[in-house]
């Protein structure tokens, strides 16, 4: 008789010999994975933001497909581009415009060319912050210079702070060109990666392996529209109402209120201290108008998460909106999509759960006859 192959155990082992040598693969097999984890720590961030992204693009990357005539590559590449494009541009244009602005306001400082002009009285009546922006505002338009000097410690500090968040914005814009590019390798193999992803799915959750993967790919779509749309809509609302009362470095605003947004805060947080300033500067009714406008964009989300969040996913909308929000504390802006996915995931497992004890499966069906 020809020996055992068995690979995991041996007629000779007792029980003992066994769980020895299962173990000591079992933590092979741990510190392996440990291991693999560690290497790849740094790039997770990346390769989830680009699976984001090619599941939120992916519908529109085959209808540019089939415009382009089937051709994948060109596809491909046109997406590259274009999001390169979207991502690049307004970053290189804004970097521009507030370089200039830095070197425009250190030459007229240098020259004493720098002109502010007093508050007004009204400023006086901001609520919390009116006396000393007051104060502030008044001693700058008496002697820049000076007052350049004596505040010099903590005009430091802030330069140094904003020094610190423009470079987290540059490494995050650089972030999303690694991603849009391994975002466009995933839409190169569209097929082999979902495949790859239900093959998985299928091993680890049987028969719901394929739902599964169906809720998850409808969440993120939900959450890109839902979240990142709204805020997006909501920014360009606030810039059109800036831009109509003459609001200064608008694009800074509308990038404030996008990052608001986007965290789930309301836009009245950006807009309430917007309309103040208008309120010091302009008419009454311009001042009431875009003060009713910010409001109305403040509260527009209360319309569209309806509408947008939610849509086509087997979910309530709280669930997803409850693991968008807890994903981003817990995670920043990738935990949104995360967040949303794990918690609609967890809901749909515990209600197959709930559905699965009080099915009558469970009940032979002599029994069940039995009792009418």
């Amino acid at each position: 008789m020809n020996p055992t192959n068995n690979p995991v155990t041996t007629p000779s082992q007792n029980p003992v010999e066994q769980a020895i040598e299962i173990s000591i693969r079992l933590g092979l097999l741990l510190l392996l994975a440990i291991w693999c984890l560690d290497i790849l720590k740094p790039f997770i961030s990346v390769v989830l933001w680009a699976a984001v992204i090619a599941i939120a693009m992916h519908t529109p990357f085959l209808k540019l497909e089939k415009i382009l005539g089937g051709r994948r590559k060109l596809a491909v590449t046109v997406f590259i581009v274009g999001s390169l494009a979207v991502i690049l541009v307004p970053s290189i244009m804004l970097s521009e415009s507030l370089y200039q602005s830095a070197i425009g306001l250190r030459t007229n400082i240098t020259e004493g060319t720098l002109h502010i002009p007093p508050p007004a009285d009204s400023v006086k009546e901001w609520p919390l912050v009116g006396e000393k922006v007051y104060a502030y505002w008044r001693e700058a338009s008496q002697d820049i210079v000076d007052f350049l000097t004596k505040h010099r410690e903590s005009l430091s500090s802030i330069g140094k702070k904003a020094i610190g968040a423009a470079t987290g914005v540059g490494a995050s814009i650089l972030q999303f060109v690694v991603a849009t590019l391994i975002a466009g390798v995933f839409l190169a193999s569209a097929e082999k990666s979902g495949d790859a992803m239900r093959g998985l799915s299928n091993r680890l959750a049987g028969e719901f392996g394929d739902e599964l993967v169906d809720l998850s790919i409808s969440t993120v779509k939900s959450v890109a529209v839902g979240v990142l749309g709204i805020a997006f809509i909501q920014a360009m609302l606030g810039a059109v109402g800036m831009l109509f009362v003459g609001v200064p470095a608008v694009g800074l605003w509308a990038l404030a209120i996008l990052v608001v947004a986007i965290a789930q805060l309301p836009p009245i947080l950006i807009l309430g201290p917007v309309a103040i300033y208008v309120f010091s500067v302009e008419s009454t009714t311009v001042s009431v108008l875009f003060l009713t406008w910010s409001l109305l964009v403040s509260f527009s989300d209360m319309v569209l998460k309806p509408l947008l969040l939610g849509r086509g996913v087997e979910a309530p909308m709280l669930v997803i909106l409850l693991g968008a929000i807890g994903g981003m504390l817990t995670a920043g802006i990738i935990g949104l999509f995360l967040g949303a996915v794990i918690f609609t995931l967890a809901y749909k497992l515990f209600i197959a759960w709930l559905t699965l004890g009080d099915s009558p499966v469970n009940e032979p069906a002599d029994v069940a006859n039995s009792s009418t």
